[in-house]
């Protein structure tokens, strides 16, 4: 019950970085890494400033808006200098490793005695065991909540629009690389979030706690497709987070058979691998039992 309770805790906190990484890989329909660097990102500023006596909540907000920064950068290589975007995100994920350096002044930063989100949820009377997980569902729910209304606004639509058909929206007279800066700020707003409550909630923040991190929200992502199909774009997010869920669960099960944690990476590429192929996979079976039933 405690592995259960802590893989879906964990789930919801890394639920944000997905919803981050659905953004740009599914809405606007581009492959960014910049994700590596804002992760740490995130957890640097809060816990940076949690040190220095800053509430945590503001140190939060700071983090956020860090990530967004970062995704603005990466945005104006991509649009601006035409830089395709691959490389638009690793060399700002190269830039942010010195800037993470710079703003922890080490190469990690202990938070044990410092007051953070989760203690404050704790001295409202929720047990401690409870407390990630309720952390993770109210934020969850305000953010898919929020983003629910702003993807059904104009400016939604026009950055739907704008990963499904770029050409057409262009010929509405629409600035797309507008668009296409404003979807990677909101997606590096939400993976930085994500890295300071995680930060927070493991107690410290390290320089290379962004290690990977794109192959977890991508892992999500596909989980929560694979398992409920298309639906309208709120339960799409939502099941972008029950997919990190999932995908959490699946690590602690692997883990708790036995499995040495120095193969967590490799377990992870495995489980994503598995998951990307099992469309094509479910594809030639309903080809298969369809030339039989002819």
């Amino acid at each position: 019950m405690d592995i259960l309770i802590t893989a879906l805790s964990q789930g919801l906190l890394w639920a944000l970085l997905a919803i981050g990484v659905y953004i740009t890989y599914r809405i606007l329909d581009t492959p960014d890494l910049s994700a590596e660097g804002t992760f740490p990102l995130g957890g640097a500023i809060a816990a940076a400033l949690m040190v220095q006596g800053v509430s945590p909540i503001i140190a939060t907000i700071v983090a956020i808006v860090g990530g967004m920064s970062a995704g603005f950068v990466t945005g104006i290589l991509y649009t601006k200098l035409k830089i395709p975007p691959l490389l638009s995100g690793i060399l700002t994920m190269t830039g942010l490793y010195s800037i993470n350096l710079r703003i922890m002044g080490r190469a990690n930063i202990s938070l044990i005695g410092q007051q953070t989100i989760f203690d404050g949820v704790e001295s409202l009377g929720v047990p401690a065991q409870f407390v990630p997980m309720f952390v993770g569902i109210i934020c969850t729910l305000i953010v898919v909540g929020l983003l629910h209304l702003f993807f059904h606004t104009e400016i939604g639509y026009t950055l739907r629009a704008t990963g499904d058909n770029e050409q057409m929206v262009r010929a509405q007279g629409v600035d797309t690389d507008r668009m296409k800066i404003l979807g990677l700020m909101v997606s590096n707003g939400l993976i930085a979030f994500s890295g300071s409550l995680i930060a927070q909630d493991n107690g410290f923040s390290d320089i290379s706690m962004g290690v990977g991190v794109i192959v977890i929200g991508l892992a999500s992502v596909i989980i929560g497709e694979v398992l409920f199909g298309s639906l309208s774009i709120a339960k799409r997010l939502l099941c972008v987070a029950l997919g990190s869920m999932v995908y959490r669960m699946i690590i602690a099960l692997v883990l708790n058979l036995g499995m040495n944690p120095i193969d967590l990476k490799l377990i992870s590429a495995i489980v994503l691998t598995i998951t990307l192929a099992s469309p094509m996979v479910k594809k030639s079976l309903d080809k298969r039992n369809g030339k039989r039933g002819i």
